[in-house]
């Protein structure tokens, strides 16, 4: 126990020797690769003689090596670099999985032959020894499949080699090259390198291979006709031969579920222990843990694990982090703590949960409930009222594995109920405390009606029936005039932006107003159930309206509890009809008002934001960027010789290559990228989340290149093409019509760029 103390000390008390004075400019790519991650993180100038041994003219990957060191180079798209050029790489050291080098300046010196390929085996290439080397590898081919990849379509191979599977992506677009490659034993060069999560901690090995040629088959699969096999029986072939090591980690438990799993951290990093058991563990103990490495949802972990807990205490300090952070998956599994406005709870059967907003995004705080109690043996779950600020603190998790191209929808799971606590009350003008006051005024109108009814009724007993009469009569026409008062409000509510589901609540009020308080509730087609819940009805009998638009196609249903010997008052009879109109009025109002408010924002054509939309979205970021010292990119977009299009075919085929264009460059952008036609052929996209410059160039090209493949309409093929300029906030302009006008001129600087001979002419085949 000692020895596990001390370790955990060393571990968690030392640190690197800081790098000493500015480090002179590296000349050898093997003075690179003898950095260490901290080293590399200074930025030191590097200068040095290389081999390309990949590269992508439509990507930034490229991977040089001199000897036996090689490195990855954040590069530049486009560059007209060969596999076996000598080239000069001028740049700056990195931190990453690896130290590689980024701000990069290659200058091709000659053509030269590629190094031999390194045979690897499995556990060289799963262990990264051998990273950004060219290697060779062994193995039959499990998988072989095309797949799409940030707008790219290439060849994807899964390879088991002896010990383990290594994914293998072959840089080409020939579907029929996989035709004879699966089971298949073949030798594969290409560069070594790794899969890995977003916390850059490995989860498997990867091939990244330059063409089909560095594929050679060894022995083809013998052309076999499986027999069906039916479906129970499907796992009768399953075998596993595993020779995976254990290992053994240290860190500080942060979160623990009995027969579940644990996380431990160490610093920055954290894994989830898989585990069965269900010994008592104390959060922010020092503990070690064993277990098998494996990839889970896209994350490292330890599966079949056993946590030893030291009984010593060394707390971990939670990280404070926002909405995007907490997406990204840079913490994932770490300790951290956020804030955000409860918009609700609810008690589920193997959990609690809380919805928190942050500036707009939804993500839960989750207290998973131990395995195996009842329900009725868990502690109350604690209330926090919706609209109150909370300050949360837990394990950072997600609902989605991706977050690669940004951020996913995440989930805090709490160790106990005081990792969440309310550090603001909800505002007074909630809408909960809205709609509970207006139902306190209807009781207290209610019921000062009916006080005053019940004095006048008193005083009034020893007069004629002519007094009783008048004041019947009085009392209905306060009740009319109470019932008109709600029905107008209503009516200016249904014109403004009260949002609809509180009119639909109001309305139900006011029918159970106008029935002396008989439970009514509306629903909604496809939609939610308003009012009086369902157990206020139980036992009554129940009077239904059905709601119908203008045309007569149902929107719902309007329901009201009676008692099964009561009927509803002759002059009231119309109180219900009147109810379901309101609610078919509110309705078709809401729905033509949304309409409205689309075709403001949206081309009706290509159903993607018009100029309008763009004006806004441009405005709104300047404001951000400038909050925060931000920078964001724009992409203007001309398609060539649209002209032709409409001249040679006609407008319906223009019509037709206008969306079909508009819905390829919308599937190369990412989500919170917007794309937006500023009219005719002329489209923008606004790519808000950007680090450099390099990102907007890299969205641009994916736009340039999703014209590649050939349009086809009515048996036409055509051949289209466009021009892009680029311009980024606030490099280039500060305003938006500066902006506009920076990409406006470079998109046009690139089109007169174009040679005359382009083959990208739209022509009818």
């Amino acid at each position: 126990m000692k020895r596990l103390i001390s370790a955990f000390a060393l571990i968690l008390g030392c640190t690197s020797p800081a790098w000493a004075a500015a480090a002179a400019t590296l000349t050898t790519l093997h003075a690179v690769h003898a950095l260490s991650n901290d080293q590399a993180g200074q930025g030191i100038p590097v200068a040095f003689e290389a081999t390309v041994t990949y590269y992508r003219d439509f990507d930034t990957d490229l991977f040089v090596q001199d000897g036996d060191a090689a490195v990855y180079v954040f590069y530049k798209p486009g560059a007209k670099l060969l596999p076996g050029d000598r080239v000069l790489v001028k740049g700056k050291t990195r931190a990453s999985f690896r130290p590689d080098i980024v701000n990069a300046e290659v200058t091709p010196l000659r053509h030269g032959q590629l190094p031999a390929p390194e045979a690897a085996s499995f556990q060289q290439l799963v262990s990264a020894k051998l990273d950004s080397l060219r290697v060779s590898l062994r193995g039959v081919v499990r998988a072989a499949d095309m797949i799409s990849s940030a707008g790219e379509r290439n060849i994807y191979l899964q390879v088991l080699m002896e010990g383990g599977y290594v994914d293998v992506a072959v840089n080409s677009t020939d579907e029929g090259a996989l035709k004879g490659l699966l089971d298949a034993e073949v030798e594969i060069a290409g560069i070594s390198g790794a899969k890995f999560d977003q916390k850059m901690q490995q989860t498997g090995a990867q091939l990244d291979v330059q063409d089909l040629s560095d594929i050679r088959i060894l022995k083809r699969a013998a052309p076999v006709q499986l027999p069906l096999t039916a479906m129970e029986d499907v796992f009768g072939s399953y075998h596993v031969r595993d020779l995976t090591q254990r290992v053994r980690v240290q860190g500080v438990i942060t979160y623990y579920q009995p027969g579940s799993g644990a996380v431990l951290q160490n610093g920055s990093k954290s894994l989830w222990i898989a585990t069965m058991a269900d010994q008592p563990l104390r959060i922010g103990d020092l503990a070690e843990a064993t277990g098998f490495p494996e990839s889970r949802s896209g994350y490292l972990a330890l599966t079949h694990g056993e946590v030893q807990d030291a009984q010593v205490q060394a707390q971990i300090r939670p990280v404070s982090v926002d909405w995007w952070e907490l997406g990204m998956g840079d913490n994932a599994f770490n300790l951290v703590s956020t804030r955000g406005q409860v918009v609700m709870q609810a008690r589920e059967s193997a959990q609690d949960e809380y919805v928190l907003t942050s500036n707009g995004h939804l993500f839960s705080a989750i207290f998973r409930h131990p395995n195996g109690v009842a329900e009725a043996q868990l502690p109350p779950m604690k209330q926090v009222p919706a609209g109150a600020m909370v300050s949360v603190t837990g394990i950072s998790g997600f609902y989605s594995s991706d977050p690669f191209n940004g951020p996913v929808a995440s989930v805090i799971l709490l160790r106990s109920f005081d990792d969440i606590s309310v550090t603001a009350a909800p505002p007074w003008m909630s809408v909960q405390n809205l709609t509970l006051l207006v139902g306190l005024l209807l009781v207290a109108l209610a019921g000062l009606a009916g006080w005053g009814w019940s004095a006048e009724h008193k005083a009034s007993q020893q007069a004629s029936a002519l007094a009783v009469r008048i004041e019947a009569e009085a009392w209905l026409h306060r009740q009319n005039a109470l019932l008109e008062g709600q029905r107008s409000r209503i009516l200016e509510d249904i014109n403004g932006s009260r949002p609809l589901a509180e009119i639909v609540e109001q309305i139900a009020n006011l029918v159970s107003f106008g029935l002396d308080g008989a439970p009514c509730r509306c629903e909604i087609a496809d939609g939610a159930h308003l009012g009086s819940p369902a157990s206020a009805t139980e036992g009554l009998r129940l009077v239904r309206q059905e709601i119908q638009d203008r045309s007569g196609a149902p929107l719902g249903v309007v329901l009201v509890g009676f008692k099964p010997e009561k009927e509803p008052a002759a002059d009231k009879s119309d109180v219900l009809s009147v109810g379901a109109r309101l609610v078919a009025l509110a309705i078709e109002t809401r729905k033509l008002n949304e309409d409205l408010l689309r075709r403001s924002e949206f081309d009706q054509l290509t159903d993607v934001f018009n100029r309008f939309s763009l004006d806004r979205s441009i405005d709104t970021l300047i404001a951000e960027a400038r909050a925060s010292a931000g920078i964001f990119g724009l992409i203007y977009i001309d398609l060539d010789e649209f002209k032709q299009v409409n001249d040679l075919y006609g407008h319906r085929i223009g019509d037709l290559y206008l969306q079909e264009v508009a819905m390829r460059m919308k599937r190369q952008l990412r989500l919170h990228d917007q794309l937006a036609r500023l009219g005719g052929d002329e489209f923008a996209a606004l790519v808000p989340v950007v680090r450099n410059r390099a990102e907007v160039e890299e969205i641009a090209q994916r736009l340039e290149r999703c014209f590649e493949e050939p349009f086809v309409f009515d048996g036409l093929e055509l051949h289209g093409s466009a021009s892009v300029g680029i311009a980024t906030y606030p490099q280039d302009a500060a305003t938006r019509d500066d902006l506009l006008s920076a990409a406006d001129a470079a998109m046009y600087a690139g089109k007169h760029a174009k040679t005359l001979d382009r083959s990208t002419k739209p022509l009818a085949i």
